[in-house]
């Protein structure tokens, strides 16, 4: 049950004084939240008992008349909620009597949520979050969608729909109710719907990632990359050097690479940070690298140039700008990249993060799990353990070769 309460609610200015706000509290479930309607220059043009202003505020007849209105607008919503038995929230009552709904719906919430991103300069995550977001846009074909309407129904019903359409796999689906639930989460704990709504867990909604076959070249592929008779200059030859450069430095992603500088070379080491988790990284440079490098030096004028000249005309200022340039960029390096596996005569599929994969799977088990945490900058000894369990067969393929040896 809610409970209203008009009430004077003081608050300290700027200059340590008292402003006197008057506000209309809701409470639902022990959670309040306030409906401010004005200000008033004194604590005597308050009455206390009377829960109105005195005449003491020339303006007391208007006001009264505002607290009149907003008190029966707010009665009247949460009797319109309890007699059709929907749940709401004291802050979800209070947004509608304001008029703009800011957190109500699932889709106001979400175009937030992709603001932030977009100020915290995480352009990459925000374009792919409101593809996301989009998705479940064109299933319900409205912007009106409460959070208390996610239930467990719909969900499947839109899982189907995702199927049905047959451009999404499987992880892609999953990832976009992973959003869903993160978004939802983040409803309850700002009190825009009750967690008994909860479409999500073990006896509801199960999220779970299918397993993904990671690919890598073996040494031979690898090796007949590094020996195709390219011109240096060509576009095809810098891809090669990009993905190289990668792979020896145990496959470095490709925005990380292009961010480089010369700056985060100091003697023999390469010193800098991971842009997915932020993790500092020093790795000695190895022989392999040392030579593609020396095809760049002619192009540096600055200590603190780009190694590849990708972003060398970004503005270094401008995260957007940054961003798009790798984007390009390694579009046309996943192009050069699948003719190089034509020239290479290599059947496998090659991308830039290929190189990943690639050194994955010749490492295989030849060094300990915690020494390849190190080089592959994991957070957590468990992510390398999983991620390397799609390059080691050998066990498994000798035990296979056992049992059928009758």
């Amino acid at each position: 049950m809610a409970t209203i309460k008009v009430l004077l609610h003081p608050k300290k200015d700027n200059l340590g004084g008292k402003v006197y706000r008057i506000a209309i509290r809701v409470t639902k479930d022990r959670k309040q939240n306030y409906l401010y309607l004005a200000n008033l220059n004194q604590k005597n043009e308050w009455d206390e008992q009377g829960r109105i202003v005195t005449n003491k505020n020339p303006k007391h007849s208007q006001l009264n008349r505002l607290i009149r209105k907003k008190y029966d607008a707010i009665e009247d919503l949460i009797l319109e909620y309890e007699a059709s038995k929907k749940s709401f929230t004291a802050r979800q009552i209070i947004d509608e009597v304001k008029g703009n709904g800011t957190g109500e719906t699932f889709f106001q919430l979400a175009e937030e949520h992709i603001k932030n991103l977009k100020r915290a300069k995480k352009h990459n995550r925000a374009i792919s979050d409101n593809s996301k977001i989009n998705s479940l846009f064109e299933f319900v074909g409205s912007k009106s969608l409460p959070f208390n309407e996610i239930d467990e129904t719909l969900l499947n019903r839109f899982k189907y729909y995702l199927q049905a359409k047959g451009t999404l796999s499987e992880r892609s689906i999953m990832n976009i109710f992973i959003l869903i639930r993160l978004l939802f989460n983040r409803a309850i704990k700002m009190g825009i719907v009750e967690s008994k709504n909860y479409p999500f867990g073990s006896d509801k909604i199960r999220i779970k990632l299918p397993d993904t076959l990671k690919i890598g070249l073996d040494e031979f592929e690898l090796r007949r990359i590094e020996n195709l008779e390219l011109e240096e200059g060509t576009t095809i030859a810098h891809t090669r050097n990009v993905f190289l450069f990668s792979f020896y430095l145990a496959g470095i992603r490709i925005a990380d690479v292009l961010k480089m500088k010369w700056s985060d070379i100091k003697q023999d080491r390469l010193y800098y940070k991971m842009g997915k988790n932020n993790k500092a990284v020093s790795i000695k440079l190895p022989e392999r690298v040392v030579a593609i490098l020396d095809v760049y030096r002619e192009s540096q004028e600055k200590t603190n140039d780009y190694i590849f000249p990708e972003l060398k005309k970004a503005d270094p200022k401008d995260t957007k700008d940054i961003y798009t340039k790798i984007k390009t960029a390694t579009k046309k390096f996943n192009n050069n990249l699948a003719e190089m596996a034509k020239l290479a005569d290599i059947d496998k599929k090659l991308t830039n993060h290929i190189a990943r994969h690639s050194f994955g799977n010749i490492a295989g088990d030849k060094v300990s799990p915690q020494m390849l945490q190190k080089l592959y900058r994991h957070t957590s000894l468990s992510t390398t353990i999983g991620y390397q369990g799609n390059f080691i067969h050998k066990d498994a393929d000798d035990a296979l070769e056992k049992i059928l040896n009758f």
